[in-house]
């Protein structure tokens, strides 16, 4: 009995020590988040931050996210999709626009006055991935979140209350479409960082740019031009974000990590990211009421003018998508019925 009682307490402290190894084998799951904004930008502080904390939180102790800002795992922007594909970084968030025609059908959300509200907007864009993208262009990743920022509008030195108030203007445009429909009514688009906007405004070398209210707190565009121009229903612009990670890495965590992750991914964490964008163009507005800078709202007639004047847009969209073998205007439908259905 007691050469069996001594097994017994043998095997159990045994036992003990294994667990113990185990969890401490689990806890030391370490994952890296990269990405080109600094820490205190919106996305990352709002964002990124919140997510990676709460999935460390319901990991069980098995997972920890640590954050890279600013490309400091190396690189630049448009390598970080490949980054996350090759495991040189576990997850990445980044512009989708970053590596323009390698993930086309993304673009149906980029199109002139295709957005609403960026919540609504992200919830469409995720089911779409799901239908649509994940087993095609994105089949080489994991996927977490779909997302795109808030309404984009014109920010500019002179006021631009009609199409052709931007004739001779020099305009940063946002994305590679919306520099497409300002060059087809007259401006000169001009290409270039965000965080060149500020000197680019302030030395005159454009005349405004394309933001959403959210970055103009960054880039301090209220203060250096006092006209700013936004469409009622429709947004002039937006540009898909997205969370992704390396696939390997993925299947290989531990249950309650993989779990944790699985529970803030997807459709709700899409929305919530969309919902989040949302809120943050509220300071940036507040900053240009407070400044009492002339804030222009096209009314929703107004808005379907420049509607019609960006068809063409459209139409070279769909033929691109053709090309590829891709039904664009399927896409554009779809994305409006999922867009109209999320916004009522």
């Amino acid at each position: 009995m007691k050469t069996r009682r001594h097994f017994l307490n043998i095997a159990g402290a045994a036992a003990l020590v294994a667990t113990g190894f185990t969890a401490q084998a689990q806890a030391q799951e370490n994952l890296n988040l990269h990405q080109m904004l600094p820490p205190q930008a919106a996305v990352p502080s709002q964002i990124l931050e919140p997510w990676m904390a709460k999935v460390a939180e319901e990991s069980n102790g098995t997972l920890t996210i640590k954050h890279f800002p600013s490309m400091q795992l190396g690189g630049t922007p448009p390598e970080l999709m490949d980054q996350a594909k090759d495991g040189v970084a576990d997850i990445v968030w980044t512009v989708i626009g970053y590596t323009p025609g390698r993930f086309p059908r993304t673009e149906v959300f980029e199109l002139p006055f295709m957005a609403t509200t960026a919540e609504a907007t992200s919830m469409a864009f995720w089911d779409m991935f799901e239908e649509h993208m994940k087993d095609t262009e994105f089949a080489d990743l994991h996927i977490i979140g779909t997302w795109v920022h808030g309404p984009g509008l014109f920010h500019t030195k002179d006021p631009v209350e009609s199409p052709e108030d931007l004739q001779g203007m020099k305009i940063r445009g946002g994305s590679r479409l919306v520099t497409n429909l300002v060059e087809k009514l007259g401006a000169t688009a001009v290409g270039m960082p965000v965080p060149a906007v500020s000197e680019a405004l302030s030395k005159g070398v454009i005349d405004g740019t394309t933001i959403p209210w959210e970055v103009t707190t960054a880039v301090k565009s209220s203060e250096l031009v006092t006209n700013h121009t936004e469409f009622t229903g429709n947004a002039l612009y937006v540009l898909g974000f997205v969370l992704a990670m390396n696939k390997d890495k993925y299947e290989s965590l531990p249950a309650d990590a993989k779990a944790a992750l699985d529970a803030n991914s997807g459709a709700s964490f899409s929305a919530w990211a969309g919902k989040m964008m949302d809120e943050l163009d509220a300071p940036g507005l507040q900053i240009a009421e407070d400044l009492g800078n002339n804030i222009i709202t096209i009314d929703a007639e107004g808005t379907e003018e420049w509607k019609e004047l960006a068809q063409p847009i459209y139409d070279e969209w769909v033929a691109d998508m053709n090309s590829k073998g891709i039904d664009g205007q399927a896409l554009i439908d779809e994305a409006r019925a999922k867009i109209a259905e999320y916004s009522k």
